[in-house]
């Protein structure tokens, strides 16, 4: 295993009476695309949202780029090199396409005009929405909501990016323009993917973690995953 960029030790939460993930343990090597699956209610939301700062762990660790970043809020760890999209679309509805992904672009830019609308033009070729700049935001399609919010994660020039659910929304074509921008995005950052589309998952991923009632049941490379009787009965549904 090369250099660790994520890694977790004891990563716990509880709610109430809800052990909603569970003493985890996670390595994420430097330059991976990493699938994280389970079934729905298996603790995918909630460990994520303790790796990104939107909540804190109850016990554990949470390091990036071997600092312990478990008390650090959101913007710190963003600021640090982690970008991360929403399951559910957090674009600003009533700005343009453009607006948007110039917000993200001076995190790090600051007020450089001609640096962050290069940046801004950039983006939007990455994920196919250069044409759409002007359109306002909410009035996107789903889908292409999705494809902004990625637009303005890649803006941050992340070390990190962590998708979830990134291709919810999205039609076959978009789909497979989407794994095309995955494969070409791994060369310049690391990929942590929680996705529900299990054909996706496969091609992608170079190792899948599967979560199951807050603890890792299984990790693998795909084939070690599909083959994996508990990851069979608990998830994919054909044990």
């Amino acid at each position: 295993m090369g250099e660790i960029i994520l890694s977790t030790r004891g990563l716990s939460r509880s709610f109430g009476g809800l052990q909603a993930v569970d003493a985890v343990d996670f390595n994420l090597p430097v330059g991976e695309i990493r699938a994280l699956i389970g079934p729905n209610g298996a603790g995918k939301s909630t460990f994520v949202n303790m790796l990104i700062g939107r909540i804190p762990p109850t016990a554990g660790v949470v390091k990036f780029k071997d600092q312990d970043i478990s008390a650090l809020p959101a913007h710190v760890r963003v600021a640090q090199g982690m970008a991360y999209t929403f399951q559910i679309t957090s674009v600003f509805s009533n700005l343009s396409v453009a607006e948007n992904v110039a917000l993200a672009a001076r995190r790090r830019l600051g007020r450089d005009k001609i640096a962050v609308q290069s940046e801004v033009k950039h983006a939007l070729d990455r994920v196919g929405l250069a044409d759409r700049m002007a359109q306002i935001a909410g009035d996107l399609a789903y889908g292409h909501q999705r494809l902004l919010e990625i637009a303005m994660g890649l803006a941050q020039k992340p070390q990190l990016l962590i998708l979830d659910e990134p291709t919810q929304g999205l039609a076959d074509s978009e789909v497979a323009e989407f794994k095309q921008l995955i494969r070409e995005l791994v060369s310049e950052t690391t990929i942590l993917l929680i996705e529900h589309n299990m054909n996706v998952v496969m091609e992608l991923a170079d190792t899948i973690t599967v979560l199951n009632f807050g603890k890792i049941l299984a990790e693998g490379t795909p084939a070690e995953i599909h083959a994996n009787p508990q990851v069979q009965a608990a998830y994919l549904g054909t044990g």
